[in-house]
């Protein structure tokens, strides 16, 4: 492949481009943090970030199109929960305005692209016509046990 061809994945999503930004600047953050926040606000922050990042690369490698979008969906929330907890950084003094109003833009700007790409992925159903509009997954599978031959100790010696 050329050099000039790139690849498609989902590092090429403007949602994951934008959430890698926020990584980055929690990160940062999170180096800056007083000791004593260093196993609350600033584990948190990194749980959070990472969870947006891991649910937009998961989502994208699924096939069945509501396989893609419950992980677009908890990516969501993980945006808005870094938010959150960029907003605390800011109350606590941690953070200054200027730097919570590009940390907001970053996420809006994150959300509006995972919101763009979830209603892409919608239109487009990828999988409906194979597996239905179902999600995939094992839990409505019932599993039947055979009946065993011999049910207790007392029934295998009966038997001979």
């Amino acid at each position: 492949m050329a050099d000039t061809q790139q690849v498609r994945s989902f590092e090429n999503l403007a949602c994951y481009q934008h959430a890698i930004k926020l990584f980055n600047a929690s990160y940062r953050l999170s180096e800056r943090l007083p000791v004593h926040e260093r196993y609350n606000l600033a584990d948190q922050l990194r749980r959070a970030v990472l969870s947006t990042l891991a649910n937009i690369a998961e989502g994208y490698g699924r096939y069945h199109y509501l396989d893609k979008l419950q992980f677009f969906y908890y990516a969501r929330g993980s945006l808005c929960e870094t938010l959150s907890l960029f907003i605390s950084a800011y109350q606590a003094g941690y953070l200054d305005e200027e730097q919570l109003v590009w940390v907001r833009n970053m996420e809006t700007e994150a959300e509006k692209s995972l919101n763009g790409y979830i209603s892409f992925i919608r239109r487009q159903q990828l999988g409906k016509k194979e597996f239905g509009g179902r999600f995939l997954h094992d839990g409505a599978m019932v599993y039947q046990e055979r009946p065993s031959q011999v049910d207790s100790p007392e029934k295998a010696t009966s038997n001979r």
